[in-house]
């Protein structure tokens, strides 16, 4: 079976509102593989109105195989990102039922949170507002999150 014809992966992305540009511009970098229906993504802005927003972030963070943690120093100030959506992603992780990638955003300690044991992205944990090129730093992501939905679907 190809990839093209399996189902889509849903990709969640945690994260800081005060980071909403720097998700948009990754967002943006992942539309091929939204074309080759390779993934879909979901984040709280789909979340129309009359809706309860809680229930809805929990719903698809328990349905997503890949979860993304967009870190900031913002990201780890939210009681809601760290200690809510990062907790519940890991569980899903140690259970085998998620992937869960760290973007590390901008420069922030990070490497002694619970997370910080897995491997982050970009290449080197380098903060994509470190990168001369934003738009490499997004490239780079892109190509480590194609990589993991190739290993989730084998």
């Amino acid at each position: 079976m190809t990839l093209a014809n399996k189902r889509p992966i849903e990709v969640f992305f945690s994260y800081s509102h005060k980071d909403q540009r720097l998700r948009d511009q990754l967002e943006t970098q992942l539309s091929l593989l939204k074309r080759e229906g390779l993934i879909t993504s979901w984040h709280d802005h789909n979340i129309t109105a009359g809706n309860e927003w809680a229930g809805k972030i929990d719903e698809h963070l328990n349905s997503a195989q890949i979860i993304l943690l967009l870190i900031s120093a913002d990201f780890i100030a939210s009681d809601y990102c760290f200690g809510i959506e990062m907790r519940r992603a890991l569980e899903r992780q140690e259970a085998g039922k998620a992937r869960v990638i760290p973007i590390i955003l901008r420069p922030v300690d990070w490497k002694k949170a619970p997370f910080g044991k897995l491997k982050a992205l970009p290449t080197d944990a380098k903060p994509v507002t470190k990168w001369v090129d934003r738009d490499s730093a997004f490239y780079d992501i892109a190509q480590g999150i194609r990589k993991v939905i190739e290993e989730l679907t084998i």
